[in-house]
């Protein structure tokens, strides 16, 4: 009898479970067929525009750190996706985060600094990730134009962007040079919390972990629009060597996906793929607008680039990739648990970015529906040749 209770209750709470419907691919922009460059036609991001259409960018150079600020290929769509035009203009159109003063504010990237002839302080030490040495410099010691990150700012009732910059006064970060250039990144998400206050967690963000460097994202926030921000608390790698024996050997989180769910508290998922293989991703939480975070608990067995897109319906959703690029949902709300991964393209290969880079992005389109975009290293042209192409599917999550 108690067995078929449990048998009862599981039936009932599956049927209840939201029901999910992934639409078929469509085509933003497809490279050449003899383009199979790394870093070209892919690296796709999605972003809302302030006159309802959507835009997609588009990584055209190579993955390297002078590449940083290079222009990306833009299209839009006027009909939620359905439809994609290349417009180089949507770059300079408004988007990004609405603040609470009507301006919209993004993290901008800026071309690195090259060194030849420029004075630095004593290294730190340094860090290799993918076979590349990072010499790295207490931020305590740079130059202000060494510590600068930079935004985009569209003020309300503006009719172009303006750039600004202003330098981090972060007594214990880190920054880095990186094969002859010092690049001035500030990457991450950037939410806005119930106070109307800003928070975002960054990277790269080196710490210090006995002699060894290792990325921490940090989390900041901002009381004045974005113009000044001051480091709340950070994300410290701490590996979960059960869930991943090479966990010491790793370069630490990146790439940290931010939500701010419904209770206020943050929430964030970071990677730990890196040139030692395959990595879980791991998520930690925030009570108190990032000053302090849960220890971070390892909670799939791969992933990269992960992002994170509340509904207003409840349902929290967590894209990803590597390999191919997969979609999975909390339908709690809290990502206290996690369906399995719906994949978004076949694996063909045995390498795992032989597919699919592994970036993606959403889009909310309505309370319950939201698009997604990703790269396809193979899809198949109207020429018989395989091509890599940037592709986008709309996707629902409704009561069953």
């Amino acid at each position: 009898m108690r067995a078929m209770a449990w048998y009862l209750l599981a039936a009932l709470a599956l049927n209840a479970a939201p029901r999910v419907h992934i639409g078929e691919p469509v085509l933003v922009v497809e490279g050449p067929a003899s383009e199979k460059r790394w870093g070209r036609y892919q690296f796709p991001s999605l972003s809302r525009m302030a006159d309802g259409s959507l835009a997609a960018f588009v990584h055209v150079e190579a993955d390297a750190a002078a590449s940083y600020g290079l222009p990306q290929k833009t299209f839009v769509s006027k009909d939620g996706g359905a439809s994609w035009h290349a417009d180089d203009t949507a770059a300079g159109r408004a988007r990004g985060l609405l603040l609470s003063n009507g301006d919209r504010l993004l993290i901008a990237t800026t071309a690195p600094i090259p060194l030849a002839g420029r004075a630095l302080p004593k290294p730190a030490g340094e860090q290799v990730s993918y076979s590349l040495a990072h010499t790295t410099y207490r931020m305590r010691d740079l130059a202000p134009e060494f510590r600068l990150i930079f935004f985009d700012r569209y003020r309300r009732g503006a009719s172009a962007w303006e750039r600004e910059s202003t330098p981090l006064d972060d007594p214990k970060g880190f920054r880095y040079s990186v094969s002859g250039l010092f690049p001035r990144i500030w990457w991450g998400d950037m939410r806005m919390a119930p106070d109307q206050s800003l928070v975002a967690v960054v990277y790269p963000a080196l710490d210090r972990i006995g002699k060894t460097f290792y990325h921490s994202p940090a989390c900041y926030r901002s009381l004045d629009q974005g113009k000044n921000w001051r480091r709340q608390g950070r994300i410290r790698y701490l590996p979960d060597l059960a869930a991943d024996p090479m966990g010491k050997q790793r370069g630490g989180f990146g790439e940290p996906a931010l939500e701010v769910l419904r209770d206020g508290s943050l929430l964030s998922v970071l990677r730990t793929t890196d040139g030692h293989g395959l990595g879980p991703m791991y998520l930690s939480r925030s009570r108190d607008l990032g000053k302090s975070w849960t220890k971070p608990a390892a909670f799939t067995k791969y992933g990269v680039m992960p992002r994170l897109l509340l509904l207003k319906n409840g349902t929290l959703v967590l894209a990803t990739g590597r390999p191919g690029a997969e979609l999975r949902f909390s339908f709690d709300g809290r990502g206290e648990s996690w369906s399995g991964a719906y994949r978004l393209l076949p694996i063909s290969s045995d390498k795992v970015q032989g597919d699919s880079c592994g970036y993606t992005d959403l889009a909310a389109l309505d309370d319950h529906s939201f698009l997604v975009i990703y790269s396809w290293f193979k899809r198949p042209g109207t020429n018989g040749a395989t091509h890599k192409a940037i592709l986008v599917r709309r996707v629902e999550v409704s009561e069953r």
